[in-house]
């Protein structure tokens, strides 16, 4: 069992990687207007309403509620309290994924079957301060409204693991906090994030003293696995040691030569430093995707969503978008609407996608499609990660948009954002020219 948490948590670690130097999206107007503190205060009374209301059905069942709808009527008469007023939607789910099965719910509920057994564990580390249900509506990052495991209400950014001196209430409560887990649990993985969190904290207030006792205290105990060097790496991270970061992996690199994630986080390191040659040679080591750019991609077979044939052979001549992602990829979703607004734009052209979907639930991929308008032909086999023509092209992280010309050579394997566009339109001009 031990073996098994710790390859979990190594692979949790990994994933956040693939995500943790990501250029951030540009903002949309939604998540820059300026927050009405009227339905700010609405919403406040009704998360106070909805605490009272989980108080009163977990002291009836001894147990949390699956779902906020669990409350309505007994627990909490009025539905409306679920509905926030900013809520443009009316707590209709604008994806499919950990919706409410019941009614329209404003409020994301974080002890819901999906994610209970990993909000249990992180309530293990953060204890009952940490949120139990949010709200995402009030526009700026900083107006995430939040109902505790205590019943508390604060506001937050939407990733509260950023500023963990919000949930505590200052940065000094935040420190107090994390030393006394550490204390208590200083060689328990389980444990280890804090790590990284406290250093931050320390940096903030100014006392880098006790963040190299950390460091150093960390070092006399950690062992030469992947978990351990990457904990220190993001503690060095924090502190903005750089040179002390690289010689971190250098060291990983020795023990463990070829580990794509080591050299993922070497090339960071060193364009992070200024050398680019070197980034640009670990970059192509840990991502074989850079040696196909120009070259022919690989055909697949495979059948549609509809069991119709498809094959990348079969779009030859086009211009298309191979678009691996999935409907509980936050990144994927928030690139949606700019997939859309490409392919709508020219798909007249000689442009077209396919979707790779790593989802596992049918029902709620073709319901998002179905709602979302999305109308190119998508690769389902229900395998998730084991998607076969994921595994082919050695996806580990989406999206992974890649982008093919029409004689069927990789463009980039990272079409995303405003470059997405842009490539699109090149892509098709120059083959249009040679043709």
């Amino acid at each position: 069992m031990k073996a098994i948490l710790t390859v979990v948590l190594l692979l949790s670690l990994m994933m956040n990687f693939a995500y943790a130097h990501t250029p951030s999206e540009k903002p949309s107007d939604a998540t820059t207007a300026e927050p009405n503190e009227k339905n700010i205060e609405i919403c406040t009374q009704n998360l106070i309403a909805i605490g009272e209301a989980i108080q009163a059905y977990q002291k009836e069942h001894d147990d949390l509620p699956e779902w906020l709808s669990d409350l309505h009527p007994k627990h909490l008469a009025d539905a409306n309290i679920l509905v926030c007023p900013e809520d443009k939607t009316g707590g209709k789910a604008i994806a499919s994924t950990n919706v409410d099965p019941r009614m329209p719910v404003s409020y994301g509920y974080q002890f819901h079957p999906e994610y209970r057994k990993r909000k249990s564990q992180q309530r293990l580390v953060y204890g009952d301060a940490m949120p139990l249900v949010r709200c995402r509506h009030h526009g700026e990052d900083s107006n995430c409204l939040n109902l505790s495991f205590s019943y508390k209400i604060y506001r937050s950014p939407k990733v509260w693991e950023h500023a963990p001196e919000t949930i505590y209430g200052s940065h000094a409560a935040a420190i107090t906090a994390f030393e006394e887990k550490l204390e208590q649990h200083a060689t328990d993985m389980r444990f280890f994030e804090l790590y990284s969190m406290l250093i931050t904290l320390y940096v903030k207030v100014g006392d880098e003293q006790s963040a190299d006792e950390l460091v150093e205290s960390f070092k006399s105990t950690m062992k030469p696995d992947l978990w351990n060097y990457f904990v220190l790496g993001d503690m060095l991270e924090a502190m903005e040691h750089y040179e002390d970061m690289l010689e971190t992996f250098k060291e990983a690199e020795q023990q463990h030569p070829g580990n794509k994630f080591i050299l993922s986080r070497l090339a960071y390191v060193y364009e992070t430093l200024g050398n680019f040659e070197l980034a640009e040679r670990y970059m192509r080591k840990a991502d074989p995707a850079y040696e196909l750019i120009g070259k022919p991609v690989p055909d697949f077979s495979a059948t549609d969503l509809d069991g119709d044939p498809i094959s990348l052979q079969d779009y030859r001549g086009k211009v298309v978008l191979l678009d691996f992602w999935a409907v509980w990829c936050g990144p994927c979703i928030a690139e949606m609407p700019n997939l859309k607004k490409v392919y709508d734009t020219y798909k007249d052209d000689g442009f077209d996608i396919i979707g790779i979907s790593l989802d596992n639930d049918e029902a709620k991929l073709r319901d998002y499609l179905k709602e979302n308008n999305i109308l190119w032909r998508q690769v389902f086999s229900g395998d998730g990660w084991m998607n076969p023509v994921a595994q082919q092209y050695g996806i580990r992280a989406i999206p992974a948009p890649w982008l093919i010309d029409r004689e069927g050579n990789l463009i980039t394997h990272k079409a995303r954002g405003h470059d997405l566009e842009r490539l699109v339109v090149e892509a098709l001009k120059d083959e249009s020219t040679n043709r």
